[in-house]
């Protein structure tokens, strides 16, 4: 009996206890609970977070990178390239990921051409950085000289690169652009709107280090710029500089400019500079060079006005065409100054006046006119005014108002002392006496068909000065080296005293020489000046006429303009 109980009471032992209902349900509950909430992360990543989390995932491995736009290219006026861009390549690095070995880091200085310690150096100065150039605008075959080495950190960048086929001969004309091909100077500078174009965009992969990893297409195609075509003949440009630059080192001068105008449309056809420079190679560039001195620089034109001033005066209506005027001793006394010519002339009638070149007849012609008379005629013909060819710096030049004018300084304008001038405004006046008394306002652009021109000068009269102005130039004459074999010419000579803070230079002068060509069918007006002959001669007709001779012949034959059948 008492071993049965003991059984029983051992297997009773033996067996747990049961789990309560509600602890089961406690734990199903936690496990539902666990699940919801992790169901409910899954939903909220994929579906309510999924936009914010992609963006954040494509900012850090998509980008949109940018397509350069090819700038438009300047050409001449037949189509010849004056500024084209041609493709380059910029290397930049990440410092951070450039190699502490030695090795490698010499054969990159040497492949970029620089010194090893420049390089450390520069690497040192952007170690907190992740970019930095190491060298911009190199040729294609330059730069994968670098990128075949294979140097972790180094990657390439597209852009172009502005070249100017024409060099120093047109520098100051087109203008330069940045190494980032932003207009700087000149029409490069006037049309960069134009020019530039419209950068592009693409997407791309990268890695964390900003390695392209896969190209997905491009957003917005790159617009290219517009291209430019200039009123410039080329091979007038060239023969202009060179001529130029001849007779500034013959005649030791500080520089000189030259400007030549089709006289029947405005248009531009030369225009030189000089000093000048090499766009191409701006390294120990003077900055002198960078002037388009015939736009922007202005001067004391001298007696290169004299026959604007004569239409003036033979407008007037208050002198005979066939008027003499005494002339004698040579000088004369107004106000506390005296007006010299270069020798006793006697009586001259209106055109030998300008023949002689003589102050003195013109000054006793001016002040018998109403104050203003000389001063219409200067505005008419665009003097003091922008000659509104939208050149950056355009100089208007300086006609001061006849407000209590001395009787000095009315004798002055009539033969080109008190104002001042522009080379381009001065051929731009000109070009009222070849073009039948209408004025051409100048374009630095080609032109599809002529202006309107602005009538500045009666027809008849300006007739008339375009045989004085031939007569001008004939063999006794201050001009005569002016002539050109076969043609008829005519123009009109000036020497001007250079003036600083201290008055007029005894010994610094500008000669000056405009001239229309040929006479019997005006083409073109050109206006040469060479600033302070040093080397003996210093005369317009002596220094500026031969430049004229040299480059109207050259280009009446390239302009295919016939001879005339007589010359005088």
């Amino acid at each position: 009996m008492s071993m049965s109980r003991h059984s029983v009471t051992s297997r009773e032992s033996s067996v747990a206890p049961p789990l309560g209902r509600g602890r089961i349900i406690l734990m199903l509950g936690l496990i539902l609970v666990a699940t919801a909430v992790l169901m409910g992360r899954v939903v909220l990543l994929q579906v309510v977070d999924r936009p914010f989390l992609q963006s954040q995932g494509d900012a850090r491995t998509l980008r949109h990178e940018a397509i350069p736009a090819h700038r438009g290219m300047i050409t001449d006026r037949n189509g010849e390239p004056l500024a084209i861009s041609t493709p380059v390549v910029t290397l930049w690095a990440n410092p951070q990921e450039i190699p502490e070995d030695a090795i490698q880091r010499m054969m990159l200085a040497q492949a970029l051409g620089m010194s090893l310690e420049n390089l450390d150096a520069r690497l040192a100065r952007y170690s907190e950085h992740e970019f930095m150039y190491l060298r911009r605008q190199m040729t294609p075959d330059d730069a994968q000289r670098v990128l075949n080495l294979r140097t972790p950190g180094v990657y390439p960048q597209r852009e172009y690169k502005r070249y100017y086929p024409a060099g120093e001969v047109a520098a100051q004309l087109l203008g330069v652009t940045n190494v980032d091909d932003f207009g700087q100077e000149g029409l490069e500078l006037a049309y960069q709107s134009y020019l530039a174009g419209h950068v592009g965009q693409r997407r791309v992969i990268k890695d964390r280090r900003g390695r392209l990893v896969r190209e997905l297409g491009v957003v917005k195609e790159a617009q290219p710029g517009g291209e430019l075509t200039l009123s410039i003949d080329q091979r007038l440009q060239y023969m202009a500089y060179r001529e130029l630059r001849s007779a500034v080192a013959e005649h030791d001068a500080d520089g000189g400019m030259l400007v030549m105008m089709d006289a029947h449309t405005g248009e531009v056809l030369a225009m030189a500079n000089l000093p000048s420079y090499n766009p191409n190679n701006r390294a120990g560039l003077d900055p002198r060079g960078l002037r388009n001195q015939a736009i922007v620089d202005v001067f004391e034109p001298g007696s290169v006005v004299k026959p604007l001033a004569m239409a003036a005066i033979l407008e007037s209506d208050v002198f005979d065409r066939d008027v003499v005027v005494d002339t004698s001793p040579g000088w004369m006394r107004i106000d506390r100054f005296t007006i010299h010519d270069i020798r006793d002339y006697g009586e001259l009638d209106l055109a030998g006046i300008l023949e002689k070149s003589s102050n003195i007849g013109m000054s006793r012609l001016a002040l018998e006119l109403s104050d203003t008379t000389i001063w219409e005629k200067y505005n008419q013909l665009g003097l003091g005014q922008s000659p509104g060819t939208g050149f950056p710096g355009e100089a208007t030049g300086s006609l001061p108002a006849p407000v209590r004018w001395s009787r000095s300084e009315r004798a002055a304008l009539s033969y080109g002392y008190g104002l001042s001038v522009s080379a381009l405004q001065l051929a731009s006046a000109y070009t009222a006496i070849a073009n039948g008394g209408e004025r051409l306002p100048p374009s630095l652009l080609r032109l599809s068909q002529a202006p309107a021109g602005i009538p500045a000068i009666e027809p008849a009269i300006a007739h008339d000065l375009l045989q004085v102005m031939e007569t001008s130039v004939g063999a006794s004459s201050g001009g005569r080296r002016a002539r050109v074999d076969g043609y008829r010419v005519g123009g009109k000579t000036g020497t001007v005293r250079k003036n600083n803070s201290q008055g007029y230079a005894e010994n610094a002068y500008r000669s000056v020489f405009v001239g229309i060509a040929p006479i019997s069918d005006p083409r073109i007006v050109t206006v040469v000046m060479i600033d302070n002959p040093k080397a003996g001669e210093f005369y317009g007709g002596a220094v500026a006429a031969p430049v004229f001779s040299s480059v109207t012949g050259n280009a009446l034959r390239l302009l295919d303009v016939p001879p005339d059948q007589q010359t005088r």
